[in-house]
Formats: structure tokens, C-alpha cells, sequence
């Protein structure tokens, strides 16, 4: 089938692993595309746009007419590790995985994918969240190969520094590797989390209500993977007059409703709201940054 790699995803594989990396596998990726649907014997529909911001999802028929979503990914974005994750999950809380469709290749089912939890009102679409990610966080499987959130926190820290000598960024970004430090020094869970959990992630489904997908899984507390989610709609949120106020109730309300630490949550969303906002900053979206940094201010 014929098709265009979507805008977000040229753009955010360049940003993230490097515009030559990224390019190289791009260009492989209509062939690669061919090759999977023919091997399988799967009837390519469209391509989902805007679609990933680290794969391709392609809609298909499976031979015998069933719905399904076929999904491309550069080895260098493991979706290995994506695969190990919703086949421990089975359809729990997540998308199910039908079937690898080969390397960098995965089957799984057909959702809504113009319904996300972004499309009901705020109130309703945390209450929805809060009861997806409860599922998602289980023991992970034993010999797993999951980044801890130490490990992933610590190389994003690493790219954080330079801004801490920059006068836009030095007192945030300083604030924010301090409190990582204090955070993982005292973190003693270790369950399965999804990793980039937020509203746009969980989609309508059939089989239930709302599901999952898109993981980038690893191994730590409940807390870290409920930082993104507070940040949702940012927006919207540094749109409105009170949004410090409202910044700060939504970390208590996800916080007390999941049984997390508020000072936890806190702490990661200060995280990971200044790490974003700095890679934002490097990526040259300052539009972006500063929104995340506007609003890591208000933590």
C-alpha cells in the first residue's frame, strides 16, 4: 500500500533518536509495510494520522475479515519491550496483542482510535484514567528486561544538565534533579508501569470501555506513572486564571484516589514536566517548553 509516514512521527523520531536514525529507518518503512501486510496476509485499510509519535499504526482485516491494527516500530524505540509488556497485561487494562507480525511488527486489536479519554469532559476523562492505570500496575513477569524508572530517570537527567547554567532554566532544572535524587534514593516498589500514561493514550474499545496502549514500559512506582497524567490539557490549564490552583488540586485528587504519596506525585511531575519542557527547549519548540515550564513553576 502506497502512503506518506504521518507528520508527528518524522518529526518526533528525528527529535528523539537523531535525524539520520530516524531517516534511515523512514525510508525503509513503505517497504517494510508491504512486506509485513503480504507475510501475514493482512488487508491494509489506511494509515492512522496524526498516528504515533514512535510508530506506524496501519488498520487492517486479518484473512478471515476481523478487525486489527497493525503496528511498525524502529528497533531503536524497542517495541520489544512494548511486546512483553501487553502480553503480560493479556488484555487487562491494555490493548491485547493478537500476534507478532515480525521484527518491530505487532497485531493487536482494533480500538477507537478517534476516541480517546480526550474527547470527555476533564473531571470524567481523570476519573476514566485513574481506573485504566490501576489495572496496568501488576507485578511485572520474572527475567524481565524493563528499564527501572532510576535507570531511565537518571540518562534523562544527564541531558537536563546543561540547562541548569542557563538563567531561563537553571532554578527549575535544579529543582527538579534534586528532587529525582531524593526520590529514587527512597523508591522501594517496583510494580509494572505503562511509562507514557496519559489521557491520549487510552482509547475506546469493544471489548471495554477504555484501554491502554502505547506503553513504554518499565519497572517502579505508582507515582512516576501518574506524573504525566497530571500534566494533561497543560493548555488549557495555563490558559485559565486559576490554573496554578487547579494544577496543584489534580495532584492531590489523582494522589488520594490511587493510594499514592502527594508529595510523591509531586515530585515527579515537577520531574518530568521540566525534563520535557527542556527537551522541548533543545528540540527548538519553545512553545511547548514554555507551556511545561509554566506549569513545573506552579509545583
Amino acid at each position: 500500500m502506497g502512503f506518506e509516514p504521518p507528520q508527528r512521527l518524522l518529526r518526533t523520531l528525528g527529535e528523539t533518536y537523531g535525524d539520520a536514525t530516524a531517516a534511515e529507518w523512514l525510508g525503509k518503512l513503505p517497504a517494510l509495510a508491504d512486506q509485513v501486510l503480504d507475510h501475514a496476509s493482512l488487508d491494509g485499510e489506511r494509515v492512522m494520522a496524526p498516528g504515533g509519535r514512535s510508530s506506524l499504526v496501519v488498520l487492517v482485516r486479518r484473512p478471515d475479515g476481523s478487525p486489527a491494527a497493525l503496528k511498525l516500530a524502529p528497533p531503536f524505540a524497542r517495541p520489544d519491550l512494548e511486546r512483553d509488556a501487553l502480553a503480560h497485561w493479556d488484555g487487562w487494562g491494555a490493548v491485547r496483542l493478537l500476534d507478532e507480525a515480525g521484527e518491530g511488527a505487532l497485531l493487536l486489536e482494533r480500538l477507537h482510535p478517534e476516541v480517546s479519554l480526550r474527547s470527555l469532559p476533564e473531571a470524567k476523562a481523570l476519573l476514566e484514567a485513574a481506573g485504566t492505570v490501576r489495572r496496568l500496575w501488576v507485578e511485572p513477569p520474572p527475567s524481565h528486561g524493563f528499564e527501572t524508572v532510576a535507570e531511565r530517570t537518571a540518562r534523562q537527567a544527564g541531558a537536563m544538565v546543561p540547562h541548569r547554567s542557563a538563567a531561563a532554566t537553571a532554578e527549575l532544572t535544579a529543582a527538579a534533579l534534586a528532587a529525582r535524587e531524593e526520590l529514587v534514593a527512597a523508591d522501594a516498589e517496583a510494580v509494572l508501569l505503562h511509562g507514557n500514561f496519559r489521557q491520549g493514550k487510552v482509547l475506546a474499545g469493544d471489548r471495554a470501555p477504555w484501554l491502554a496502549v502505547g506503553p513504554e514500559p518499565l519497572v517502579g512506582e505508582r507515582a512516576y506513572d501518574l506524573a504525566r497524567l497530571v500534566r494533561d490539557r497543560v493548555e488549557d490549564l495555563v490558559a485559565a486564571s486559576s490554573g496554578a490552583s487547579a494544577a496543584r488540586r489534580r495532584v492531590n485528587k489523582l494522589a488520594d484516589s490511587l493510594d499514592v504519596d502527594r508529595e510523591r506525585l509531586r515530585g515527579w511531575t515537577l520531574f518530568r514536566a521540566v525534563e520535557s519542557g527542556t527537551r522541548a527547549l533543545t528540540a527548538g519548540r519553545r512553545q511547548d517548553a514554555e507551556l511545561l515550564l509554566e506549569f513545573a513553576g506552579w509545583l
